[in-house]
């Protein structure tokens, strides 16, 4: 990739602000395929805190990060014991969305969105009213359960009550072996099918929407690279750096409550 020389600056002024928001709308309005991708950010809003940021659940406590971690859960009782309890006790159960999560529902209704890639398993974004089939849960739902061993899937709340029951480690009825939550941890393939949509509505995007994502985690921290490379322009909203800032037409750092309304209400 190139480093793009079309960046919008977001300067500080209400009205330089206004100004610039206004210039993304213009794209935004003008685009045949929008494409987004979301992270863990949208939804801090909802009460649900990210693992990378300052107050990350992985940063305040690394060892937390290997109940996401395929071969620690397998290998380990222990971590799937505290996986289970972490999940019961999870404020994913009471989230609710956000102005943000409801501002991208709405602009799949105001503009030409082709799809939404959720980095996220809390769901909000079908809360709010995205179209289910305009979504890729990229990294899977806690919504559901799944055997590791026979394939088995199914309600999350069924095997929860289980948990709740005092079953610390529940096995599969089905057939005795393994289960964890519908999502993919670290060490766990995506589902082939979920990334080869991604990654082929990435390359026929003229816009590219990264919001409350770091752009690290691959492979969906791919995707703004095909969409570039394919001559897409690419907006970042997003309280950290990332790694395509430079690359990108437009970087906000500013709430996703705040500037994903402002933008949606202009078109």
């Amino acid at each position: 990739m190139q480093s793009t020389n079309r960046k919008l600056k977001m300067p500080n002024s209400l009205l330089a602000r206004k100004a610039a928001i206004d210039q993304v709308r213009r794209w935004v309005d003008d685009a045949k395929r929008i494409v987004v991708l979301t992270g863990a950010g949208i939804s801090t809003e909802s009460g649900i805190p990210d693992f990378r940021g300052p107050q990350g659940v992985w940063t305040k406590n690394p060892a937390a990060e290997k109940t996401a971690t395929l071969r620690h859960y397998v290998g380990d009782p222990d971590v799937r014991r505290l996986a289970w309890k972490n999940r019961i006790e999870s404020e994913m159960w009471s989230a609710k969305p956000n102005a943000g999560h409801y501002a991208l529902a709405e602009l799949e209704r105001r503009a030409a969105l082709h799809l939404l890639v959720t980095q996220n398993v809390d769901g909000l974004h079908i809360a709010a009213g995205t179209s289910p089939d305009r979504i890729v849960e990229i990294h899977g739902t806690v919504h559901g359960a799944k055997c590791l061993d026979c394939g088995w899937h199914g309600p999350m709340e069924e095997t929860l009550d289980r948990v709740r029951a005092g079953e610390e480690d529940p096995a599969c009825l089905e057939c005795g072996g393994m289960l964890k939550s519908a999502t993919i941890s670290f060490g766990e393939n995506l589902v082939p099918e979920d990334l080869m949509r991604s990654q082929l509505a990435a390359a026929e995007a003229d816009v590219f929407l990264a919001a409350g994502t770091t752009l690290t985690v691959y492979p969906a921290a791919g995707l703004p690279e095909i969409a570039l490379n394919k001559g897409a322009r690419l907006i970042i909203f997003t309280a950290q750096e990332t790694p395509f800032d430079d690359w990108a037409s437009a970087v906000r750092r500013d709430q996703l409550g705040d500037v994903l309304p402002a933008l949606v209400e202009l078109i």
